[in-house]
């Protein structure tokens, strides 16, 4: 069989400007980030690799800057096709939106010779909107796994129906655009357990939010992507991320809720870099905020917060600091506050009420709480919830001859259990 020939273009692109390997264009390409004043961009050989491939990722926007601007030609030129197709819209590079560096935003190009379609009238945006609503509600009760191909399939349609639109159909779509990505990212982050690809639609969804020019959209966009070095513990970035997203929030109304959320992504990021107290605080003021409130209302598509998700942070973050009866009596009450529909947040409650009990020294009851997520998880996937059980395991590892813990193991590697965490 003929081997694969990879990205050619890219490759003809690098020895022409003098690179003879994949490791003297990642060392040109990190200099050469640092000389146009992008922070923290390194590249290194292996993703020079992939862009060298057959199936070449499209790179994040930083990289695209730094590849365009040191090998002087565009990223079709060098071989990659954009996600919403080469027919589809392409990079505006004219229009910026930053956040720790710059993101192309989604644009029509007058390219010579292309046949541009006729104006979408004013319901192709109400349709399109209805759509992404759906999606919304279907999050909470359709298995993940079926759900992110159409939405994604959905995030496609808005990409072709967005350079056909004006004016506010446009506005619609495009905020109705940045809704589906980052539904998709939400999806990829926490119930896929992909950081990787979801920062990438993450970065999708903030530049249709730019479309949109909706500031509180925008926000969001940008505290979800908080999480992702957030949970690897990589302090400096997750709060660069809620600087911009705080920024961002002042720029529109923004409710009360709203408010104490961001207080809460940023919460959990400290609890997850070791800074509990620090986390404790801005709960704290999260709390504050809401008992205060203000005059404005949440938008429609923040369903993923209460004042139950606030106290559900809380917990979490008293067990880690060690206040366990404490966090114990916030987790309590936290099953009693929600929702019938809450039933992935309800498998993070009993994983975390879990670890309360084997911090204790109460294996019996930990195990008892594990097995109530693992019943959970059987009909509601969902992969933070499914790490939070794991997490408890760890922990049992001083009991683990006891009978309790011998069924919980039974649960966790049933035929099952186990083919769902390893195939997801």
């Amino acid at each position: 069989m003929p081997r694969p020939t990879g990205n050619v273009r890219l490759k003809a692109a690098r020895v022409a400007a003098g690179f003879n390997s994949q490791q003297d264009l990642a060392d040109a390409l990190t200099e050469n980030a640092r000389q146009m004043g992008i922070r923290g961009l390194s590249v290194g050989v292996r993703q020079v690799r992939r862009w060298e491939s057959d199936n070449a990722p499209w790179p994040q926007p930083d990289c695209q800057r730094v590849l365009v601007h040191l090998l002087g030609q565009s990223m079709e030129a060098l071989g990659f096709t954009p996600p919403w197709g080469s027919d589809g819209p392409q990079p505006n590079h004219a229009r910026r939106t930053l956040v720790t560096g710059g993101a192309a935003v989604l644009g029509l190009a007058v390219v010579p010779g292309r046949v541009v379609a006729a104006p979408q009238p004013a319901t192709a945006g109400f349709d399109f909107e209805a759509v992404t609503r759906s999606h919304r509600r279907l999050y909470w009760s359709v298995a993940p796994t079926k759900l992110h191909p159409a939405v994604i399939a959905h995030a496609t349609l808005g990409c072709v129906l967005l350079p056909e639109t004006t004016d506010s159909t446009r506005r619609t779509v495009a905020a109705a655009l940045a809704e589906t990505y980052l539904l998709a990212g939400r999806i990829e982050f926490f119930d896929l357990r992909q950081p990787s690809t979801a920062n990438d639609t993450l970065l999708l969804a903030l530049q249709a939010a730019g479309e949109a020019d909706d500031s509180l959209l925008g926000s969001a966009v940008i505290a979800h992507m908080a999480f992702i070095p957030g949970w690897a513990a990589d302090r400096d970035a997750a709060l660069e991320r809620m600087i911009a997203a705080r920024t961002y929030a002042r720029r529109a109304p923004a409710s009360a809720e709203f408010l104490a959320w961001l207080d809460a992504v940023e919460a959990e990021c400290e609890t997850r870099c070791g800074n509990a107290r620090t986390a404790l605080h801005l709960i704290g003021h999260a709390e504050d905020v809401l008992h205060s409130g203000n005059e404005h209302a949440s938008p429609e598509w923040m369903d993923w917060f209460s004042p139950a998700r606030l106290a559900a942070f809380k917990g979490n973050t008293q067990m880690t600091a060690g206040h366990l009866p404490q966090a114990r009596e916030t987790l309590l009450g936290v099953l009693d506050a929600l929702s019938p529909g809450e039933d992935k947040q309800r498998t993070v409650v009993y994983g975390d009420l879990a670890a309360v009990e084997a911090a204790s020294g109460n294996p019996e009851q930990a195990c008892e709480y594990a097995g109530r997520a693992l019943d959970q998880l059987a009909t509601t996937w969902y992969a933070t919830g499914m790490e939070r059980v794991r997490e408890v395991r760890r922990t049992l590892t001083p009991h683990q001859h006891q009978p309790c813990v011998r069924d919980l193991d039974d649960r966790l590697y049933d035929w099952s259990t186990t083919i769902s965490a390893l195939g997801r």
